[in-house]
């Protein structure tokens, strides 16, 4: 069967987001939807799914936690019960929030309840945040075909979402960003210390592992 992914690169049309606030209101263009999930480090989901015909511009944030406005380093030491997660904004006249859903689960290991890759704690759990009663029940109709096809059981939630908060701009599309930081590998351009980390965690080796050629963005 062919790849969910490579089913979707025959899509021509890709829409831009407009700028997101701190909760971003859903509806607000005709035919834009909007996916919230959290899959690990947000940097890597944010690069996975701007690279997906018909998805705008994806924000990387935090929520569901009790932490009003939290900071990078108040989510990172675990104690906000926020996610790093991020929001997906698409046009559903070119991709499906079902289509998003397979993706996600395809991109992740959904049977680690203990964070992600060599991301280990809640902050880095996966999950998928809902604000309808049909994005619930979508979310959960792919989720039981995605155990199926893994032949193991998911451990990734699917909850109410709550307010999403945008994390510091530093974070936002930071696979691309040309700011020279340090890394463990020495002084790297961002985008080459994104790709250090990416590699370095074992991200995609052990999606690749799990998914095999039904995994869509091995090496993005």
């Amino acid at each position: 069967m062919a790849n969910v992914f490579d089913r979707l690169k025959i899509a021509a049309l890709s829409v831009a987001a407009g700028a997101v606030a701190i909760l971003v209101p859903l509806g607000a263009q005709a035919r834009q939807q909007t996916a919230i999930v959290a899959g690990g480090c947000f940097w890597c989901v944010e690069s996975d799914f701007e690279s997906v015909p018909g998805v705008g511009d994806v924000v990387s944030g935090y929520t569901g936690g009790s932490q009003v406005h939290p900071t990078y380093s108040q989510v990172g030491r675990g104690a906000t019960g926020h996610y790093e997660a991020v929001m997906i904004p698409f046009n559903d006249s070119v991709i499906s929030y079902r289509q998003i859903m397979d993706l996600f689960f395809r991109s992740v290991d959904p049977t680690d309840a203990g964070g992600q890759f060599c991301d280990r704690g809640n902050q880095y759990r996966t999950a998928i945040f809902v604000t309808t009663q049909a994005q619930a029940d979508t979310a959960a109709s792919v989720k039981t075909a995605a155990e199926q096809a893994l032949g193991r059981q998911i451990v990734t939630p699917i909850v109410q979402a709550s307010t999403f908060y945008r994390a510091e701009a530093y974070h936002q599309d930071y696979y691309k960003g040309a700011k020279l930081v340090v890394t463990r590998g020495g002084p790297k351009r961002q985008s080459d210390a994104y790709n250090f980390y990416r590699k370095g965690c074992g991200r995609d080796a052990r999606i690749q592992q799990l998914w095999g050629a039904d995994a869509p963005f091995i090496h993005h």
